[in-house]
């Protein structure tokens, strides 16, 4: 839907190494957000001062203590923890936390809404270089990334770490919001091919619509939120969550590119701009806290703000 008056910017620098047309992402582009990663800081380290990987539910013979417990016939002398063994009078040894190599999983909404916007980007771009800052986040955070769409067809982005793992992500991503996809399937079937995929304490983040995930039911997020850490970007335009006040005027795009009957809205009228705010400004806040009330973290990322502004959200990058 094209609205008249309203458009994208042209080319623009985001200051940090990468420039967008702002209508379809390119894979140059999200590699050049790589930096991203680190510039945030919080990046795990283990105690020898190198990349870690993510702590086990599971009590093993890791590198990380843990905790003590009393002595069993068959224990490691060498792990006795003398320290408890001495204020208790009995034996006592260590436990260490087991490492894994935990999985983040993208799961990505290609709605047809996502291919709009009136700022600096469409909403599709900032849904892709969002993505690739998070591939690139979970690569050095010692992670294996994915991603998958909702698809009848795509098969999801397998697992890998590395820069090798990311690299396959980015280009998925670039694809996959270069434009309108024939075959989406819904952010629905998406998290439902997440939650068959996935090991309990992988890291799951959603880039979606508003709208798609106001659409999924309230009992997915529980069973989700439950066994991974889940957060949730939805993807928003300043046009949606602050309309402009007076006469407005839409023409939605028709088969063969042409452009179909213009639409006017009078969003001076205070009935037409209610109406406008409850579908976008008030749906962006009620999923918010319905969200949040299910153990899910979602936040709004704005096309033209940028691209990592969601790392420095409470409760970014916690484990």
């Amino acid at each position: 839907m094209a609205a008249r008056g309203t458009g994208v910017a042209g080319p623009s620098e985001d200051g940090r190494g990468g420039h967008s047309e702002g209508v379809a992402p390119t894979l140059a582009e999200l590699i050049a957000l790589r930096g991203l990663a680190h510039a945030r800081g919080g990046v795990r380290r283990g105690a020898s001062g190198v990349r870690a990987q993510a702590p086990s539910m599971l009590r093993g013979r890791g590198m990380e203590y843990a905790e003590s417990r009393g002595y069993a016939i068959g224990d490691d002398a060498r792990h006795i923890d003398w320290r408890v063994t001495a204020r208790t009078g009995k034996p006592h040894t260590k436990l260490f936390q087991a490492e894994r190599e935990r999985t983040t999983l993208l799961v990505c909404d290609t709605a047809p809404a996502l291919y709009f916007g009136t700022r600096v980007r469409f909403k599709s771009v900032q849904a892709a270089r969002a993505g690739a800052v998070a591939a690139w986040r979970a690569v050095a955070e010692g992670d294996r990334i994915a991603a998958l769409r909702g698809s009848r067809a795509a098969p999801p982005v397998p697992a890998a770490s590395g820069a090798r793992g990311a690299l396959r992500v980015l280009d998925a991503l670039a694809q996959w919001y270069a434009r309108p996809v024939d075959d989406d399937a819904g952010l629905e079937a998406a998290l439902g091919q997440a939650r068959r995929l996935l090991r309990p304490g992988s890291r799951l983040l959603v880039l979606a619509d508003p709208a798609s995930v106001a659409a999924i039911p309230d009992e997915r997020w529980p069973a989700l939120a439950a066994h991974h850490q889940v957060d949730v970007l939805l993807l928003t335009d300043p046009l949606e969550t602050e309309p402009p006040s007076g006469l407005f005027g839409f023409a939605p795009a028709a088969p063969g590119g042409d452009i179909a009957r213009r639409v006017d809205l009078d969003l001076a009228d205070p009935a037409q701009r209610r109406r406008w705010q409850e579908a976008f400004a008030n749906q962006v806040s009620t999923t918010i806290s319905a969200l949040a009330a299910r153990g899910v973290r979602a936040i709004a990322l704005p096309c033209n703000a940028p691209s990592d502004a969601w790392l420095a959200a409470p409760g970014a990058g916690r484990r």
